[in-house]
């Protein structure tokens, strides 16, 4: 590893002490709860931006959890970081997101104001600190420090006086002191924005509601389209799910690429000598300018194109009626929700807590229970 990368070695610990484990360091043990904890289980059937029910290829927030993970070890890997970090962090960061992605958010939001609000960043967080329920000594997974802040990718400022208050020093002192996060959490989070770019065009033309010549209006992707019809002229001859996914192959190493360039080039610039020196420095892991431009142009045009689309949002509103309708139901009558949670002090943050874990046909399911309304096709399970 490089003297920048985050050492397990002198890693700044757990909130409850536990011995060493013989065979693992720290942050692999970090991935190893995280893959045996039933959040993580849960992802497999939570929407990415087409429902769970829509269809047997498209991605989930596991399939996307994976692939940001790949992404960031390979980069890791070039970059002389702690691997098993990265890939904790990337396993973790979706642990909070509710059902029907944004949809769901939006919606336990709009509910949770004046108690707290809701945030899936925050949330998984939550999971990993609090909602697992695992061992019998402490709540939670008992992460290692370096994991942990790697999940809490953002955070208000009022949220992290208070994690501050209950953790002197701990994951929220960054947002007060305007710090950064170990390279292996700023990679994590760069990863993730390059997976679910690539992934989005890949399910949107799947889906029949973008095209590939309409995603090359774009010249990040017109540019690799091209290069791949010059080296491979077969595949202009019906050949089209052959030519989306060498244009996406070769999009995503080119950004890969980027970043280990442009990463590489700033640490050169800022020569930070450990992993603490990384802290105090402006972000790292970065895009060069020019890919920075063409990956936010990207993003914009898929919000217009694929996540604005009538059809997305013809899933939209019964999606947050769901959780709406869940939520109401819940507050007004505890007892329908398991013990643990229908007796839990704050009980707002308890349904909040408990629709969140929720996968999006076990929503369906469990709102046509409590109010007989049928929104979406039945689902099986």
């Amino acid at each position: 590893m490089a003297v920048y990368a985050s050492d397990p070695a002198i890693s700044r610990g757990r909130r409850h002490a536990e011995e060493p484990a013989p065979t693992r360091n720290p942050f692999q043990r970090d991935r190893d709860r995280i893959v045996h904890s039933t959040a993580f289980r849960r992802l497999v059937y939570k929407t990415q931006v087409f429902l769970n029910h829509e269809g047997d290829l498209f991605r989930t927030r596991l399939t996307h959890t994976l692939e940001v993970a790949q992404l960031g070890r390979s980069i890791g890997r070039a970059l002389g970081l702690h691997e098993d970090l990265i890939e904790a962090i990337a396993l973790a960061h979706d642990l909070g997101h509710t059902p029907f992605g944004h949809a769901g958010q939006d919606a336990l939001h709009e509910r949770m104001r004046g108690h707290g609000g809701f945030e899936h960043n925050l949330q998984s967080l939550r999971v990993v600190d609090v909602l697992e329920e695992r061992y019998p000594a402490f709540d939670g997974l008992n992460l290692s420090f370096e994991t942990r802040e790697g999940i809490l990718k953002h955070c208000p400022l009022r949220v992290a006086r208070w994690i501050d208050q209950h953790e002197p020093g701990g994951i929220g002192r960054r947002f007060i002191e305007r710090s950064q996060p170990s390279l292996e959490a700023q990679l994590a989070n760069l990863a993730d924005e390059i997976a679910y770019n690539a992934h989005d065009v890949d399910d949107g033309v799947r889906s029949g509601l973008i095209t590939l010549d309409q995603a090359c209006s774009l010249p990040l992707l017109a540019r690799h389209r091209d290069a791949a019809l010059r080296e491979h002229p077969s595949l202009a001859q019906g050949k089209q799910r052959r030519l989306l996914f060498e244009t996406l192959r070769r999009m995503l190493s080119a950004q890969v690429y980027d970043v280990i360039d442009a990463t590489a080039a700033a640490l050169r610039r800022h020569a930070p000598r450990s992993a603490d020196e990384v802290r105090q420095l402006p972000p790292l892991v970065q895009f060069s300018p020019a890919m920075r431009a063409a990956s936010t142009d990207l993003k914009r045009w898929l919000y217009r194109s694929l996540y604005r689309h009538p059809q997305v949002m013809a899933s939209t509103e019964p999606a947050k009626r769901i959780v709406a309708e869940l939520f109401d139901a819940y507050v007004a009558r505890p007892s329908e929700m398991p013990a643990d949670y229908a007796g839990a002090p704050l009980l707002h943050r308890s349904v909040s807590d408990y629709i969140a874990g929720m996968t999006d046909r076990f929503a369906i399911r469990e709102h046509e229970r409590l109010t007989g309304a049928r929104l979406f096709e039945r689902v099986p399970g």
